[in-house]
């Protein structure tokens, strides 16, 4: 196997982005471009990466360092700085002296983010016999724009013909425009040709820039070949230099995310409007509706329902549950569980922590943090559980909640099996509730209540007659 070493480049302002945060750092299908990049060169088993920062060089560099850790990566990270920033040839001059010279450079763009790891190694491929150049090249049959042309070799037919040169669309003559193959960007080569023909580039054009692809022009002309490869998804090396390609680059994700599902057996009712941030595992029978939005790591059961327009991050959602039209899960770090055949929304929120048994119900306007809902539990309307542990076939009433915060630390009520709270009910953390008992409504209890008896704590009603409601002044 060849050793790889990759080269990313990620130093470009970004000028038609209009922001300061880092090209290489806007979102793609919820994860920066760059992510997606070194996702690639890690599946690759790459020795080591050399990322190429310019404009927020700092940024760049802390979010590699954060993805290493977060990744438990085990290739060597470097970074260089390219500033100012003279071309793509410039940029990788800056990474050149700390490439080893026994392995095989990969040249990859930090935006461009969707190149496969099985379409690299074949690129490679190309170069094991360490005598090589390889290209990564793009023919839909279609106009190439304003990409480089790709020449090849016309003594030899065929997708195997050597290239003999890339063509800049401004410089191409009427027949070099008409060819449909282009380059994408994408270069291996063995480290130590690479070098030598880097070494030679100048600035001797219009734009007083080093091109990289004036590698390809002295690597023929020194006599090591050039080879192709060539695909024809455009979309597996597609760019990013505006906000209006960002977001087509978002759709086109996203419409391929929801065939994966769809070719799994998912059930998405309209695939057009279904979005993916994240990873998402789904067993059989699971239908989604249309608007929903996936975040992190979410694991759908056998048979579980997502209704229309609900928002799920970091959850595992049990098999035969059904969430109701827009309902809010936000796992955070801790994640959220719902049991099997549970009951969510509409209009309902689970938080980090919360863990719903099986056959628990939480229905509208109700809002569960860092609590345990027991088997057959619920809480059907208008209602907050904060640090709770909740007992099997309790049942919450509407407008009660939990006061688990007394302005410097948080503190658990229990509540525990069969208990009947009623409706506009406080409960005052640190409190427990004995199994069996029943609230009455109203009731703020800030004491333990005994198994199996009504407890009340509220104010005595009074009727006061003679009493007048006051008036407006009219004056």
């Amino acid at each position: 196997m060849s050793i790889i070493d990759v080269v990313i480049m990620a130093a470009g302002k970004g000028t038609r982005m209009k922001s300061k945060l880092p090209k290489a750092l806007h979102r793609l299908a919820g994860r920066p471009l760059l992510a997606h990049v070194l996702d690639s060169v890690a599946a690759l088993g790459a020795r080591s990466a050399v990322v190429i920062a310019g404009h927020g060089a700092a940024e760049v560099q802390a979010f590699c360092a954060g993805w290493i850790n977060a990744n438990g990566a085990q290739m060597q990270l470097r970074h260089a700085l390219q500033e100012p920033q003279l071309g793509t040839g410039h940029a990788v001059q800056q990474a050149a002296p700390v490439l080893p010279d026994d392995g095989i450079t990969l040249v990859l763009n930090g935006d461009v983010p969707l190149v496969r790891p099985d379409t690299l190694r074949r690129l490679i491929g190309l170069c094991a016999g360490g005598d090589r150049i390889a290209l990564l090249t793009v023919d839909t049959g279609a106009d190439a724009g304003a990409y480089g042309r790709i020449v090849r070799d016309a003594a030899r037919a065929g997708g195997d013909a050597p290239v003999r040169a890339i063509v800049e669309a401004r410089d191409a003559t009427p027949a070099e425009r008409a060819l449909t193959e282009w380059y994408s960007g994408v270069m291996a080569a063995p480290t130590r040709l690479l070098k030598k023909y880097l070494a030679l580039l100048t600035d001797d054009n219009a734009q007083r820039e080093f091109y990289l692809t004036d590698v390809v022009r002295h690597a023929v002309a020194g006599g090591t070949p050039v080879q192709a490869l060539c695909i024809d998804d455009a979309v597996e090396v597609a760019g990013v230099n505006s906000p209006a390609q960002l977001a087509g680059l978002e759709r086109q994700v996203q419409q391929r995310q929801a065939r994966r599902l769809m070719d799994d057996g998912v059930r998405l009712l309209d695939p057009a409007r279904f979005d993916l941030r994240g990873d998402l595992t789904c067993g059989q029978d699971v239908e989604i509706d249309v608007g929903c939005l996936f975040e992190g790591q979410v694991a759908l059961g056998d048979g579980v329902r997502i209704g229309a327009h609900c928002v799920i991050a970091n959850a595992r959602i049990e098999a035969g549950a059904v969430i109701a039209p827009f309902t809010h899960i936000d796992g955070g770090a801790d994640g959220v569980t719902v049991g099997p055949r549970a009951l969510v929304g509409p209009f309902a929120r689970l938080r980090p922590g919360a863990r719903l048994g099986e056959e628990v119900h939480i229905g509208n306007f109700v809002e569960v943090k860092n609590s345990t809902l027991a088997d057959g539990a619920k809480a059907n309307h208008l209602a907050y559980l904060g640090d709770a542990t909740v007992g099997e076939r309790v049942n919450y009433g509407a407008g009660s909640i939990t006061a688990n915060y007394d302005g410097a630390g948080k503190h658990r009520t229990v509540i525990e099996a069969d208990v009947h709270v009623g409706s506009n009910c406080v409960l005052v953390a640190p409190v427990t509730l004995g199994a069996g008992g029943t609230i009455g409504a109203g009731s703020t209890i800030n004491k333990d209540t005994p198994p199996g008896v009504l407890s009340v704590a509220r104010g005595r009603q009074a009727s006061i007659t003679g009493w007048q409601r006051p008036v407006k002044n009219k004056s």
